[in-house]
């Protein structure tokens, strides 16, 4: 470490995985860290989550896999949702950070992995640590109380606390966390997604939904399918399609809710590369989440010129949507508040849409990889200068 200074000669990154969206941000960091002669290494806990449909792909980065014992959990959430997940347990972390001595450590998620990075910053007092949070919340309702005592103590060890939005950054201020010490640091947009032209389209008038993720409870697509449904009944003159680029246990739930004017198309799961092909013939992109940390496929819509018709319970639709501007905005456990949204939506003129569209892609440019990547350097920076410990 150099004394007084705000370089860090060593920065680990823990994560439980990378997925493909995080590849572009890590890549200008890592370029960003050997423009300053420092030096990146990006430690996770499996190479991918067997529930997710993407391949283990991180090309150059200095990715190393740890040594984990890996077990599912499920949480049963306030809104009604069950929702599986795994939680990782890398047993070496400690072991490999005092190995590397790192300056930085930011390290992801608060369970196992951050208390060993804790211990590491407790017994190397010249480091630095930093939670790289993915939350918001919505997500972290009905957590339990043995998870706050947790968070609570990590968070107070943290020298910063990266969060993607300001809902994340209103969770972590319950627990004492100082406004400077937070930084926000949203999924950043693919370039891939601002290079596909869309096809031609009707401009006349919103026909073809699209959603884009797991059909899974969480995601709120049963209520907000009785509301669009309810909507086709009362508009028979319109037919409306709905895209799935995805798969899940709730696929068989979806299927029946189908109508005369209402069509689905299950795509299945999509790879990651094809999806800018899919936003470009699709007029409308729905997320109607009932909690998510973040939400990239508002990014990945935005970026191709498709307005968001999203749940606020999304930080990103919280963050980028601007109702009326982008998208179209709604509590997704409000239903008539859902049918108003929807109605706005499929009733917009092709002048309003076409505006729409502009704004969405403007609004996605903000968040660039290279951009997201300095949030980054910007929070070591902040904690190399802090006082020493």
């Amino acid at each position: 470490m150099r004394g007084g200074s705000d370089v860090a000669d060593r920065i680990v990154i823990l994560r439980n995985f990378i997925p493909p969206y995080f590849v572009p941000v890590f890549k200008a960091l890592d370029e960003a860290v050997k423009e300053r002669s420092g030096k990146l290494r990006i430690l996770i806990s499996t190479p991918m989550e067997s529930n997710r449909p993407w391949p283990a792909e991180w090309g150059s980065l200095p990715v190393e896999v740890q040594r984990t014992f890996t077990f599912s959990q499920s949480h049963k959430h306030p809104h009604g949702f069950t929702e599986p997940f795994f939680v990782h347990v890398p047993v070496d972390t400690l072991w490999r950070l005092w190995l590397y001595r790192p300056d930085v450590v930011n390290s992801g998620e608060m369970g196992m992995r951050t208390v060993q990075a804790a211990i590491y910053r407790l017994l190397r007092p010249q480091s630095r640590l930093i939670l790289g949070l993915s939350l918001s919340e919505h997500t972290e309702k009905g957590r339990g109380r043995a998870r706050e005592v947790l968070r609570r103590w990590l968070l107070h060890r943290a020298d910063a606390v990266q969060v993607p939005g300001e809902s994340g950054a209103r969770y972590v201020r319950r627990f004492g966390v100082r406004g400077d010490k937070i930084f926000r640091v949203p999924n950043a947009t693919d370039p891939a997604f601002l290079r596909t032209p869309r096809s031609a389209r009707d401009p006349t008038q919103i026909r073809r939904l699209l959603y884009v993720g797991r059909l899974v409870e969480l995601k709120g697509l049963v209520p907000f399918l009785r509301v669009l449904s309810r909507w086709c009944e009362q508009n028979p003159e319109r037919e409306i399609e709905l895209w799935f680029a995805g798969d899940g246990p709730l696929r068989p739930t979806l299927e029946p809710l189908q109508t005369d004017s209402l069509s689905f198309d299950f795509l299945g799961n999509v790879p990651y590369e094809r999806l800018p092909d899919v936003y470009a013939r699709v007029d409308a992109l729905i997320f109607p989440t009932l909690a998510d940390e973040w939400g990239l496929v508002v990014n990945e819509a935005m970026a191709a010129g498709v307005p968001v018709l999203g749940s606020l319970y999304s930080q990103a639709v919280e963050e980028m949507v601007v109702d009326g501007v982008n998208g179209w905005t709604f509590h997704p456990d409000r239903p008539t508040e859902v049918f108003v949204a929807l109605d706005r939506a499929l009733q917009t003129s092709p002048r309003a849409l076409e505006a729409l569209r502009k704004a969405a892609t403007s609004r996605a440019l903000d968040l660039s990889p290279e951009r997201m990547a300095d949030r980054y350097l910007k929070a070591i920076s902040f904690v190399m200068s802090s006082p020493r410990t």
